[in-house]
Parts: structure tokens; C-alpha cells; sequence
């Protein structure tokens, strides 16, 4: 029997030309596996086709856009999860997706190998071949790109030398990754970090600094779940959607970092993030009105590790699943509204409400009817205060003196 491969395929020169590099170099047939995480551009079916036209046995092309936002956005959204206090996991969150469906691919149709076309400089390489050793342990990993020298010139030869249906001779400056949760932009005169982004680069976001009316906008949240836009029912996807088509119109979401790949080299990238950022923004607010203190103050530690553990490749890790029960306990009272601008580059919360909230406003405000008992903070701050008290008079005894 012919061995089989399952291959993650995009529909881009690297992954068409792995197709006949593959059967070539292994005598395997190959399986390719696209998804469509609302990433836009090319229709699905011209994909699902010249996966065929250049020599695939078979070609699989799935719709993943609500399980990628139920499943890896919302938990996401739900984190806060912002990986260096600022990237919201755009490409992080695709790939365990992508993996799940190479693997249920894989065993379907016995095959032995998976393959992608990740280079060896990236975090992709690592987030497939983890999670591909977490689901599918006894199977084989491929990378040609990275393992078996076929860089770029050698794809644009290979498939005019067998006439592939790609286009090889126009090549995009940028190199770019995209989805609903957001768009990633690297490479090219972006590698110098002196320069400055231009506008051409920008596809989900309009530029902030052209004047426009400002939108306002209304997120409700049930159980931490954003379930509602200016009052009317959405799913997941599509308060993203809706999200990013507004936001975006008003330049919220762009980044311009330099980021610790986990390869250990720095990276500069260009986002663009605008319903993830929108909704993180939103989701934080409603917990500060109905998360309580020291449950906020450790949440905010949880999300940050959850952040990297998905960035470093490790989405189907015990950690992160021990996280995730966390995470979903804590959201139980996160449900109300909140109110926000959206305007020059910024979403700028407004107005928030929850039945769930903690605020309360007779202990809050400073006017008649204050409810708080002011007698009580002159004992709670001697209280409070006593540890740090008694360790500085201990450390001033047995340093012999006053202090200075």
C-alpha cells in the first residue's frame, strides 16, 4: 500500500510546489488540508483545486471559522491573552486548530506523515510538530522548506519545470498571515526597524489619523461569552466580524513591535488586530466592575502565562489546560455591558452595567448618603500596616541606629 501525507496547504507557491516535492522525494501520495479561519482572499474552491492541479490525491478544504472562534478565540478573548502585553495571538491561535483537522486528516486516511511548510526560523514549525506529537505521537513530521533546502528559487523552477498553476514570478515584499482574529505583516523593508510602516501594508484597518465621525458601540457579554452588538444577538464570529469592519474603519488594533520569537531571535511585526482588541478591551472592563480583587489580581498573572504557552506552541499542554478551567471558572459573573467609542486609532470605554457588578455606588461616592463607615479604616490601616512597622524597627535595632 502507498504511504499517504497529509499536508497543511495554504495555496501559496511553498505548499503547492510540496505537493510534487513530497511524492517526488518519499513516493507518498499526498492529502491536502486548507481551512478557512476568515482569512479572506482567494476563494476556498480555487484553493481546494489547484491543490489537485499540482498532483494532490485528494484535497480537503474546511470550514473552521466558527469552531476557530468558539474554540480558540473566545477562550483567548477570555484570557485577555496578549502576548507581551500587546500581541493578541493572531497566528498562535490558528495553528493547534489547523493541527487538529491534519491529524483527524491523517488517521482518516492512513496516512503516516504530516507535513508543513514552516521555515526553521519561525514559531509555526514548533506549534505544528508539538501539537501534532500531542495528537498524533506515532506520526512522522515533514518540513520540506526547512529540512529539505527548498528555498524559494528552487519552488519558482520546480513548478515552471512542471508547469504548476501558481504564480512564481510576482512575489509580495511582505510576508503575511491572516485570519479573523487579526492579521500579521513581516519581512521586507520591515526587517530594517528604523522604518516607519506606510499605508499600503494595511488591509483590515483604515489609517487613524484621517478624521472621521466616531462610532459608538455597545458589547454585551453573558458568562464572559460576547453575546450581543448594540442590543442585537451575535455569535462569536460575528461580533469578531462586525468588530473588525467597525474598529477597523477607526485604525484601532495596528501594532508595530518587536517581539521575542521562541526560537530566541527578535522579530519585528506589523498587526492588525481591530475586533480582538476592540473586544479585549471591552471584555477587561467588565471585569473590573464584576471580577473580585484578588481573583482579578491572579486572572491578570493566568492570562499572561496562558498567552505564552499558546505563543510558545503548547495549546494542547497540561498546563494550559489546567489554565483554561481557571479561566472558565472566573467567568461565570463576567456578563452586563459595556459602552465604547471607537475613534482615531483607540477604543475607549464609555459606559459599563452588570447585574453581577461589585461597584457599589453608596460605599463609592464621596456625597450624602455615603454608606461606608469611615471609623473602621484607622484600625484596618494600623492593621495593615503593622508587618512593615515592626520590620523596619527590627532592621533599625540591629543595625544599631536611627534611621537615616
Amino acid at each position: 500500500m502507498t504511504e499517504r501525507v497529509v499536508l497543511a496547504y495554504s495555496g501559496g507557491l511553498d505548499t503547492s510546489v510540496a505537493i510534487g516535492w513530497i511524492a517526488e522525494e518519499t513516493g507518498a501520495e499526498v492529502i491536502a488540508v486548507a481551512g478557512d479561519v476568515g482569512q479572506g482572499g482567494e476563494d476556498m474552491d480555487v484553493i481546494r483545486q489547484r491543490a489537485l492541479d499540482c498532483g494532490a490525491v485528494e484535497s480537503i478544504v474546511a470550514d473552521m471559522r466558527d469552531e476557530f472562534a468558539d474554540e480558540f478565540c473566545l477562550p483567548a478573548l477570555q484570557a485577555n491573552a496578549l502576548y507581551m502585553d500587546r500581541y493578541p495571538l493572531v497566528s498562535a491561535l490558528s495553528r493547534p486548530l489547523i493541527v487538529k483537522h491534519l491529524v483527524t486528516a491523517a488517521k482518516y486516511h492512513g496516512a503516516t506523515m504530516v507535513a508543513h511548510g514552516c521555515t526553521g526560523k519561525g514559531n509555526d514549525q514548533v506549534r505544528f510538530e508539538v501539537g501534532i506529537g500531542a495528537l498524533g505521537p506515532d506520526l512522522t513530521v515533514l518540513a520540506p522548506v526547512r529540512d529539505s533546502g527548498m528555498t524559494r528559487d528552487k519552488a519558482i523552477v520546480f513548478a515552471e519545470e512542471r508547469g504548476l498553476p501558481i504564480q512564481t514570478t510576482k512575489k509580495s515584499p511582505y510576508s503575511i498571515d491572516q485570519n479573523v482574529w487579526g492579521r500579521a505583516v513581516e519581512t521586507g523593508f520591515l526587517e530594517d526597524i528604523w522604518n516607519s510602516p506606510i499605508e499600503d501594508l494595511y488591509e483590515y484597518t483604515s489609517d487613524p489619523a484621517v478624521v472621521r465621525d466616531a462610532d459608538e458601540v455597545t458589547v454585551g457579554f453573558t458568562a464572559g461569552v460576547p453575546t450581543s452588538i448594540d442590543g442585537r444577538p451575535v455569535s462569536v464570529l460575528q461580533a469578531i466580524e462586525e468588530l473588525n469592519t467597525r474598529a477597523g474603519a477607526q485604525g484601532v488594533g495596528r501594532l508595530d513591535m518587536v517581539e521575542d520569537r521562541l526560537v530566541g531571535i527578535k522579530s519585528r511585526e506589523v498587526y492588525e488586530a481591530p475586533g480582538a482588541i476592540a473586544l479585549i478591551t471591552a471584555h477587561q472592563e467588565l471585569e473590573a466592575v464584576t471580577v473580585e480583587r484578588d481573583l482579578a489580581r491572579f486572572k491578570r498573572t493566568v492570562g499572561q502565562r496562558w498567552a505564552e504557552l499558546v505563543y510558545d506552541g503548547l495549546w494542547f499542554s497540561p498546563l494550559k489546560r489546567s489554565l483554561d478551567a481557571f479561566i472558565a471558572e472566573s467567568q461565570q459573573q463576567v456578563t452586563g455591558e459595556i459602552r465604547m467609542t471607537l475613534h482615531g486609532g483607540r477604543a475607549t470605554v464609555t459606559g459599563r452595567r452588570s447585574d453581577a457588578s461589585l461597584y457599589d455606588f453608596n460605599l463609592a461616592t464621596y456625597d450624602t448618603g455615603d454608606t461606608f463607615d469611615q471609623r473602621l479604616a484607622k484600625g484596618f490601616v494600623q492593621l495593615w500596616g503593622m508587618p512593615s512597622k515592626l520590620a523596619t524597627a527590627r532592621d533599625q535595632r540591629l543595625a544599631g541606629g536611627a534611621p537615616q
